[in-house]
């Protein structure tokens, strides 16, 4: 994947990043500590500016982000409840955990929103219990533009930084990534067994 990520940056240049970057908001296997480090190293090599592949990416990141959360708003929180019901058990989660939900975003949103825009693994995520929960779209789109734009401009700043060895930098942020999805999954899988083994007490 990562070659095909670099040809289509060395073809389409600066939209290019905004391209891959709004794909990595949707799509999240493609990697944002992939594109942003390469703009970077292509700002060192004379071939883009700093500002240019930060406003693209930021802007594609924006709207994949918005994307998900107007899509979790459309569908609501009732017909998600009602889904959850019939299907939730798969999931391990519960009408009463969606409340617990709304209740952490109405304390927690913008912070929450921020932070995760900065974690590899969490920042499309955070897209969707943010639209579930209703959050007020001023605060999500604030706070989720803030959060990207730092998120790109570190990145690109790091790879025009690093130069030839901006390689070096999408390892380690590549197994945080793994590292943060690989935990959701274990603690849904935690879930599901004790889920199953309290049923199993109860009968």
């Amino acid at each position: 994947m990562e070659s095909w990520i670099k040809e289509t940056l060395d073809q389409l240049g600066v939209f290019g990043v905004g391209v891959l970057m709004l794909i990595e908001n949707i799509f999240p296997p493609i990697p944002s500590e992939v594109v942003m480090p390469w703009a970077g190293y292509s700002v060192s090599q004379g071939n883009s500016s700093f500002i240019g592949v930060v406003v693209a990416g930021s802007i594609g990141s924006f709207i994949g982000a918005a994307v998900w959360y107007y899509l979790a708003r459309w569908i609501g929180k009732e017909r998600l409840a009602g889904w959850v019901e019939r299907h939730g058990a798969w999931l391990t989660i519960s009408p009463k955990d969606l409340d617990s939900v709304d209740a952490w975003f109405e304390r927690w949103g913008a912070a929450a929103v921020l932070g995760c825009r900065l974690i590899p693994g969490l920042r499309t995520l955070i897209s969707v219990p943010a639209g579930f929960a209703d959050m007020p779209q001023g605060r999500f789109l604030l706070y989720t533009a803030i959060g990207t734009v730092i998120w790109t401009a570190a990145l690109a700043g790091l790879g025009w930084w690093l130069g030839d060895n901006y390689g070096d930098l999408a390892g380690p942020l590549g197994w945080v990534s793994t590292a943060v999805v690989a935990g959701l999954l274990l603690i849904w899988l935690w879930r599901l067994v004790g889920q199953h083994a309290g049923r199993k007490s109860t009968n």
